[in-house]
């Protein structure tokens, strides 16, 4: 199915990009809306999840959009609460998976080609690995104008052996040129994705960084302050120290535990510690977590997923990443839009989102001393938590707020039909 951009692309912002390239074929245009099919690898709870939530919510009315993706995994929460909230109703692929499945893989780029061919999207924007592999695949065999994909982190380093990345690595690079445009969430990946890890040329890729909802988390603090901290059982005395995510190697909880371990037992201040998120290396964290408890009495506490973060947040008093890799950590941003000191591995974006020894300490990665050094001094420092918190909201409001997310994506979506039509 081969499209052709002049009788798709009918909207007033992008007549007026036509009629600089083109004035008689754009004067006379009927109005019709762009349309535009937007996977996601699962409905899990995480960046990718609000990204493609807010760019399917809160794009112009000059925009129409279809959003599709796969369920979480097993030992994964699902996220469709965060759709509901801003009425979204998306489409459940259930053979999209995140784990390669040829007999699931070769299903679910069956379903997405059907609905393209259904739909006629003149955009096809796929949101994270799987997602970018199939949907790009078959956005290409469909012959859809503009394929575009976002990079919301990457696989090649500290997943998988030397083999497997290079084999990632190959198919991430036939996939980008089958793309009009790769979309990176900080400068820092873009760097990685064509300087270190070359996929594709640095002309190719956009930084278009994420953008939430982020009001919510300066609402009614000190209420929900003392609402979280009365659920906890967090005396107003102790420090509240929490980290963010799925339990998975990548994001390192032992280092995270192996410091908690040097923090409790050097320092006077009572803290109590949170480790939110599900995933496979539950089993292995809570047995860690159960000898540190027995050693200094129950000071660290695995809660699972919790859905209201804006409630949960307001009640802690730092937040903690220690990730080998990162795309840009959620948990970083939504901490400084509570208030909140954060001090995390310097790892994927994050020196893109923190400001370094303003709102939070940046790490670098595997300083086990420096990183014990910089939380203990954290946790004892009441004036300096306080200047770090008084500096993180003005910081990130509107740098990563959905509509600065809105308003690139709609400025790159435009830029590049008109550019696909100019050819």
């Amino acid at each position: 199915m081969i499209y052709n951009f002049l009788n798709i692309v009918r909207i007033k912002n992008t007549k007026k990009i036509l009629l600089a390239l083109n004035p008689l074929s754009a004067l006379n245009m009927p109005e019709k809306k762009i349309k535009i099919l937007r996977i996601i690898n699962r409905f899990n709870i995480g960046g990718p999840t609000y990204n493609a939530t807010f760019l399917t919510r809160f794009l112009s009315d000059d925009f129409e959009t279809l959003l599709i993706g796969g369920g979480p995994e097993k030992d994964e929460k699902d996220s469709l609460h965060i759709l509901d909230k801003y009425k979204i109703k998306p489409k459940i692929i259930s053979s999209l998976q995140r784990k390669p499945r040829l007999l699931s893989d070769r299903k679910a780029y069956k379903e997405i080609k059907a609905i393209i061919q259904d739909y006629k999207p003149d955009i096809v924007h796929t949101h994270a690995a799987k997602a970018g592999a199939l949907g790009r695949k078959a956005a290409h065999a469909c012959g859809v104008p503009v394929i575009i994909h976002t990079f919301h982190g990457h696989v090649f380093h500290s997943y998988f052996g030397k083999l497997k990345t290079a084999i990632f690595k190959s198919i991430e690079r036939r996939l980008a040129r089958k793309s009009s445009k790769i979309i990176a969430i900080s400068k820092t990946q873009k760097e990685e994705l064509t300087s270190v890890h070359k996929i594709c040329k640095k002309e190719k890729v956009e930084v278009v960084q994420l953008g939430f909802d982020l009001e919510q988390f300066q609402e009614n603090l000190v209420n929900k302050r003392a609402e979280t901290r009365q659920k906890f059982n967090v005396d107003q005395n102790e420090v509240a120290i929490a980290i963010i995510g799925r339990l998975a190697p990548i994001k390192n909880h032992t280092f995270f535990l192996r410091v908690i371990d040097n923090l409790l037992s050097s320092t006077n201040q009572k803290v109590k510690v949170f480790i939110v998120g599900d995933g496979a290396e539950r089993t292995a964290i809570e047995k860690e977590v159960t000898l540190l408890n027995k050693k200094y009495g129950h000071s660290i506490l695995l809660t699972s997923w919790i859905k209201d973060i804006t409630t949960f947040n307001a009640g802690m008093d730092i937040i903690c990443l220690t990730s080998k890799n990162e795309g840009t950590p959620v948990s970083l941003i939504e901490a400084q839009a509570t208030n909140l000191p954060v001090i995390s591995t310097d790892v994927g974006g994050v020196k893109d989102i923190v400001l370094e020894n303003k709102t939070g300490f940046v790490i670098k990665n595997g300083d086990y001393e420096t990183y014990c050094n910089k939380l203990r001094l954290l946790v004892e420092d009441k004036a300096l938590r306080l200047s770090f918190s008084k500096a993180g909201y003005s910081y990130v409001k509107d740098k990563f707020h959905y509509t600065t997310l809105v308003k690139n994506m709609e400025t790159l979506y435009l830029k590049t039909l008109a550019n696909d039509k100019n050819k």
